[in-house]
Order: structure tokens, then sequence, then C-alpha cells
């Protein structure tokens, strides 16, 4: 009888496994079927994950979800996920330029045309998102009432306006409109007059409609380029806003994206917002165009972008300027009525730039010295010794693994005064531009006394790492009076 029971047990458990199986509609991919299920379908989202990443578990429900409503859609729109953890899948992976985990690509005509999906990470929104990319890049807007549905007034929408739906203007378009279809709304029309906003036009023109500043904005130049960055230029607020509000957010990440230098002023909204509001919005008119987009932050939102600079709140309110060579600019307590004269000292070239550093530590004891960018120079640059210097963060899992090590290098070198085991955490000090190139954590690199400076990329044991620094060292060279009481006592 129990034979018979754990047998019924065993087929219910394999029925319920099957029915689970028929719920499953996310496609699992691998190495041996990437490409193959790729070149089938015009159509395809697909999910890079890792089975450990918590944000790939937190988006699995909802994306099975949304992938169970597509699959009735017409025609059915498939998603699938790829694990590119997977040491077998890894190089299939390689060839996405993976960021990250999870990274949802969105592949075209078998895989040929690939772009980022850049949507929402719930089911609804998935769903609408994915509807919208499937469809047209720029459905054509004939009735009013085609307008309302299709234009959101708190959205950037480009619409092209075509008298005549033809021609080399027109084609041009359209490949804009499917190059940029991920992160812009378009639509054509032939009448103007059904837009929201703006006049009618008697030639082709490109209609950029947003819910800031002017609400709208023409252009002319169908060439492709143009038009792409008519559309990034014209996407950034003359302000944009950085705060709590989630509709700011897009706006934030288009300038952060943006190639211009950025200012960026941080007043606490609630009680100095008015003060400063209008006179940077004087500033940042006066040098629109002129290769500086402007960013107005709360304190409150922006305690990360403190942390980054290395600032503490209580030196708001202040101005940073990033440029595009890397240099920053700071002044702190600024004044509303000495922003634009500081702007113009900085157009100016009359600037010193500010360079990120931790304090000095008031005490250096411990086997691996710290080191600061104030004290790179004296420490490691023009020490005359030979220095092991590890760049890291203080969150990096390897950099924890590695510093117990180091401290077994330093302690084996301690009564050697030429060599120095030092670190210097490179999330909180400005490095030299152009002479260290630090792409992860840890990185370490090897000054000799020499000055000869060279990347160490081998094992991290204390083994290794000594024998690496007793090549490359430089040998304190003998003074003239020790090598004469040398051969005095050879003698």
């Amino acid at each position: 009888m129990r034979s018979i029971l754990v047998i019924v047990a065993a087929f219910l458990l394999v029925a319920c496994v099957a029915a689970e199986g028929e719920k499953e509609y996310v496609l699992t991919l691998d190495h041996s079927n990437l490409t193959e299920t790729v070149a089938k379908h015009n159509f395809i989202v697909l999910e890079f994950y890792a089975p450990w990443c918590g944000h790939c578990k937190s988006l699995a429900p909802e994306y099975e979800k949304a992938a169970a409503e597509l699959s009735s859609h017409d025609p059915p729109i498939v998603l699938a996920k790829y694990d590119a953890s997977d040491d077998a899948n890894r190089a299939l992976a390689a060839q996405y330029e993976l960021q990250g985990f999870p990274t949802i690509k969105i592949l075209r005509d078998g895989g040929k045309k690939v772009q980022d999906y850049n949507g929402p990470r719930e089911a609804d929104g998935i769903v609408a998102y994915l509807k919208k990319q499937v469809g047209p890049a720029s459905p054509e807007i004939k009735s009013k009432e085609d307008a309302a549905n299709l234009i959101d007034e708190k959205k950037i929408f480009v619409v092209g306006i075509f008298p005549e739906p033809s021609g080399e203007k027109f084609e041009n378009y359209l490949t804009l409109a499917e190059k940029l279809r991920a992160e812009t709304n378009f639509a054509h029309t032939v009448d103007a007059k059904l837009l929201p906003r703006g006049g009618p036009v008697d030639k082709p023109t490109l209609r950029l409609l947003k819910p800031f500043d002017e609400l709208f904005v023409d252009f002319e130049d169908f060439q492709v380029d143009a038009m792409e960055k008519f559309i990034a230029e014209a996407s950034i607020p003359v302000v944009t806003v950085f705060d709590n509000d989630p509709n700011n957010h897009e706006y934030v990440n288009k300038f952060f994206d943006g190639t211009n230098s950025k200012a960026l002023l941080f007043v606490n909204f609630s009680t100095e917002l008015e003060a400063f509001k209008s006179k940077y919005n004087d500033v940042a008119k006066l040098y629109k165009g002129d290769g500086v987009s402007f960013l107005l932050g709360d304190v409150e939102a922006g305690e990360g972008a403190f942390e980054y600079f290395g600032l503490k709140l209580e030196q708001a309110p202040l101005i940073v300027i990033m440029g595009t060579d890397d240099q920053k600019f700071l002044k702190d307590h600024v004044e509303p009525d000495a922003i634009a004269a500081w702007l113009k000292d900085y157009k100016d070239g009359k600037l010193k730039p500010y360079v990120k550093s931790q304090p000095i530590p008031e005490t250096n004891d411990e086997p691996v010295k710290v080191v600061v960018r104030d004290t790179l120079q004296d420490m490691v640059l023009n020490s005359g010794k030979n220095v092991l210097l590890e760049f890291y963060a203080p969150w990096c899992g390897h950099c924890k693994k590695l510093a117990p090590i180091l401290d077994e290098v330093a302690v084996s070198f301690e009564s050697d005064p030429d060599v120095l085991i030092a670190k210097l955490d490179a999330t909180m000090n400005d490095l030299p531009k152009g002479q260290f190139d630090v792409q992860g954590f840890p990185t370490m690199y090897f000054k000799s006394a020499s000055g000869n400076l060279s990347q160490y990329d081998g094992d991290r044991t204390k083994e290794a790492i000594i024998e690496f620094i007793e090549k490359n060292r430089d040998k304190p060279v003998q003074s003239d009076s020790a090598k004469t009481d040398s051969a005095k006592d050879e003698l």
C-alpha cells in the first residue's frame, strides 16, 4: 500500500511540475539555442540575468506575468531569459556588452538590430512599453482623437509634420524614429492643426512638444544627425530640476547623459528656492547654447551628489561645475547675485580646479599606510621609494579579502625604509588624470624608486606580491663613503 502511495505521489508531483511548466511563458535559453531562437524572431525580448542577483529575482514574477499577457498579443510578443553568469553561456553573452544584471535587450530582424530596453520593470509597464515598441516607430495622427490618445502632455513627444508624407525628408525622419524609438515617442501627421501646441506649417517640420520652458520647438533640418542632436538638446530644460519628484528623473538622466559641461546648484528648496530660482534661470538662459547645461538640486535629494564630490551638506548653497575635461570647480556658501560673475570667471578660465581629497590622517601607523589625494605626490609619486599602492572601495568585497594579505606584505617590509605598502580610497579621492587607469576594485599599481609606474596584475597572494616587488624595485644606491667602508672591511 505504501509503495502505491509513493508512486501516486510521484505521479502527482510530475503532473504538478508539468502544469507549472505549461504556465511558464518566458523562454529559457542557453548557449545551445540562443542564436537559433533569436534568428527565428522578427521581434524578441531577452533578459540577461544571474540566479544570485536580487534585482533579477524581483523582476522574475513581473517579467513572467508580462510574458503571459503578451503571448496573446497579435502577433505574440516573445519574452526570453538567458543566464549570463553560467560559464557555458558567457561567450555568447559577451557580444551584448552587458554592464550588470538584469539587462534587457530588444532584438529585431533575427537579432540584426539590438536596442536597450529602457522601460518599466513591473508587468503592466512592461506590457505597455513593448506593445508600443512592436508597432510602427512613428504612428500617423489622423485626428485630434489620435493626438489625444498618443501624446502625453507630461512627456516629451516628437511629431514629424509632412504635407506630403514621402520623399527623402520623410524617409530620414522614419530612420530617426526607428533609431530612437526606445527612448523617445514619435508620430507624424499631414496637418499641424491636429496637434495640441504650435501653429500650422506649409513645409516639412519636426516639432518637439515638451512639458517645460517654451512647450514646443520647431526644426527644419532633416539630416538624421542634425535631428538627433536637436532632440537631445531640446529635451533638456534650460534648468533641470533635481528633487524627489519622479517626473523629473527622466530629465535628470538626460542632463547627466549630455556632452556639455554641467553646472549644478544645490540649495534648500524649502527655504532658499525662491531666492535662487529666477537668478539661476537668467544665468542658464545667458549661457544656453554655449556648452554649459544647468541643474538646480534640492539639498535633501542631492545627498548622493554631496558624497560623490566629497562635500558636506552644511556647505550649501553651493555650485559645482563638471567640465568636459573631468576638471571640477566649486563655490560653497554662494549668494544668488554672485552666480553670474562666478560663471563668467569659469568661462574666462580664471577659476582654480577643485580636487576631492579625504582629510590627511592625523595618525598613520598601521602597516599599510593611508594615502589621500593631498598626500599622493609626497607619499607615492615623489617619495623616492618603491611603493605598492592599492586603489580600493570601502564596499568592495574583493578589497576586504585582499586587506589582510596586504597587511602581511607590509609587515614583511616593515624594516625596509625603501619600500612602502599603501592604499587609497578611490571613491573619496580624485586621481591625477592620465596616470592611473582604475576601472574596478581593487586595482594595484607599483611605483619604483626611480619613478617607473606599472599595474600589478599578478596573483593576490602574499608570496606573489612580495616576489613582484622584489623583482621590480630599485635597490638603494650606496654612497661613496659606504663603498669605502665596505672595501676596508674586505681588507
